[in-house]
This record gives structure tokens, sequence and C-alpha cells, in this order.
């Protein structure tokens, strides 16, 4: 049940999975790197997290339902879990409490904060720490907006993407990247600075010599972006998950933060423009080959491309070393001139 999200160098991390809008009376089952998980609500509205596969016949408890008893029924034969994955009813075989714990489900931890659903990608043991959620997305008088698509790609390549800023004057040359694309010239030098973090990397940019530029993007280890957006006395984030389904598929979830634009229509029109952006992305990253993104040595680099080199390297080391915590990002790759 591990060997996916091993594969995808992404055992043993927090990553969101769902937004918590998508989570009610119905269980919702949803893959994390290959593995089959369910989510379900109990009826004081607490999530959990079980691997989408009753341990009788391998059915999908998702195709199940939630009793009164906040107990997750599978749908084949009846049997009965608690959010803790015990077993609390085997029908027709009557037997004691302590016989039916060999019969117990998978768990996940699992956590709800920000608006999305958090689940701890090592089924069966405690979280060592908690997710790390930006404070922003649970700030009172802030706006924040979900939004969530699939899209044909492997997470590691639409994840360099949001750490890409020089591609933003061409992708993005009608929305966000008009400015820049408009102080280019033929001759023009982009610098690229990469900082590390506590969650990961910051990095900024300049052009030409200038002064740098007021936004700037963050990695939130593993698999999140932060862009601040410089707005004169005014708060707004975009926020990106890169959530790895399976070796083609990438979840892509989406938290838009600001505290202006907050009522109805214009707050709507806002969030329709920030699907624009992230639409202009999806053509470029699904026709990556390879769809993974591969060693450094297997593709032509240059200087700006220092970000997404600090995560590529990230993930091939860990990939390497499996579930083993890697180490942290210390400092910004180097390039051969």
């Amino acid at each position: 049940m591990l060997d996916g999200l091993a594969d995808e160098g992404f055992a043993d991390l927090w990553t969101p999975v769902a937004m918590s809008k998508e989570v009610g009376k119905a269980p919702y089952g949803l893959t994390l790197g290959g593995a089959r998980i369910v989510l379900f609500r109990d009826q004081q509205g607490r999530v959990s997290a079980l691997h989408d596969q009753c341990p009788h016949r391998g059915v999908k408890l998702s195709l199940g339902k939630v009793g009164k008893d906040g107990c997750l029924e599978c749908p084949f034969h009846g049997w009965r879990f608690a959010s803790d994955g015990a077993c609390t009813h085997i029908p027709l075989n009557p037997m004691p409490e302590e016989k039916r714990r060999r019969y117990a489900a998978t768990t996940f931890p699992v956590r709800e904060r920000g608006g999305l659903l958090w689940v701890y990608t090592r089924p069966g043991a405690e979280a060592p720490d908690e997710p790390s959620v930006p404070s922003v997305m649970e700030q009172p008088g802030v706006h924040v907006w979900h939004y969530a698509e699939t899209w044909n790609a492997h997470w590691t390549r639409a994840m360099e993407n949001m750490l890409d800023s020089p591609h933003l004057p061409f992708v993005h040359r009608r929305t966000i990247g008009g400015p820049l694309a408009r102080r280019m010239k033929p001759d023009s030098k982009m610098e690229m600075e990469v900082h590390p973090t506590p969650t990961g990397f910051r990095t900024t940019w300049t052009l030409d010599g200038g002064a740098p530029a007021e936004a700037y993007l963050e990695w939130l280890r593993p698999n999140g972006m932060s862009l601040n957006v410089p707005i004169p006395n005014r708060l707004m984030r975009l926020f990106m998950w890169c959530v790895p389904v399976d070796a083609d598929h990438t979840r892509m979830m989406l938290v838009s933060t600001r505290d202006f634009l907050k009522v109805q229509p214009l707050a709507a029109l806002l969030d329709r423009f920030n699907k624009r952006i992230l639409r202009e992305d999806q053509a470029v990253v699904e026709s990556s080959y390879p769809v993974e993104s591969p060693p450094v040595s297997e593709e032509r680099s240059v200087a700006t491309d220092r970000a997404t080199l600090a995560f590529r390297r990230w993930y091939l080391e860990r990939k390497k070393r499996g579930s083993q915590e890697p180490t942290a990002v210390t400092e910004a790759p180097t390039l051969a001139s």
C-alpha cells in the first residue's frame, strides 16, 4: 500500500487532499500517490481517514455509508468501522471485542485546518508533528476561496511550474505576467535568489539590476507554493498544492486569501480570474516529457532555474532515500557556467 507513496517520494509527509466542503454526510474516496483513502465524518462532523479497502474482501469502503453511530459500513458484507479503524460489528459473526481487533481497518492521521483536509502519509501510525498551515488561511477578516481540479501531469512537473517565475511573461503575458513582459528587452537579464526558510525556501528576482520584485514565491515543503501579491495596504496571497494522485495525475488545490473584494459579485470575478491563470499553465505542464521531473543532468538548465532545481534536487534525494527524512534545503543549487 505504501509503494505508490514511496515511489512518489511522498511517504511520511502532511499534505492537503480535499477541501472541507467536499466531505459531507457521504464517504469521500480519493487516491493519493496510488493509495486509496476514504474520508468520512461522524455525527459531530469530525473527519476520519481510513485505507479505502475493507480488510475482509478488499472492496472500497467509500461505496458504503456512515451510520448514526459515526461508523463507516462496508457496502459488501456490512462490516462497520469506527473513526480509529476499530471493527465494531461483523454481521452474522458474533464475537467478543478482543477478537474483532484483528479485523480493524488501517487509519491515516487527518486534520481539518484552513478549509482543507490534511492527511499524513504514514498509515497506521501517529503523526510526529502537525501540518504547517499558513496562518492567513485561518485569519479573521480574510476572504478564503478554495478550488480544485485534476491535471494529466506528474506532481513534480506541476510543482516546478508553480515555483518558476521566468515563465510569467510568456505563459501569463495576458494576465499576471503582463507587467514583466512589458519591462523586458531582448537583452534583459533576470537574477534569481533562493533563500532557505523553515518550511522550504523563498525565491525572489530582479530584472536588469533593478530593485527586487515586490512579489515573491515560497515553496511550502513538500508540495505547496505561496505567491505574495504586492498590493499597497492590502493583503493578497495565493496558495497552490500539487497533490499526487498517481504517476500521471495531480490534483491542483488552489486557495486564494485576501482582505478586500469579499462581497459578491466582485469576489466571484476575481476568483474566476485566478482559475484563468491556472488554466494558462495547464496545457504547458501537461505537455512535459518525460512526465516526471528527471535528474538534473538530463535537461539543459540555466541560472534562472535556481528555484526549480532546488526543489528537484530535494525531491530526487528524498525519492532515493525512500521514506527516510531527507536533509532540509540549506542552500540554493549551484549551476555550471
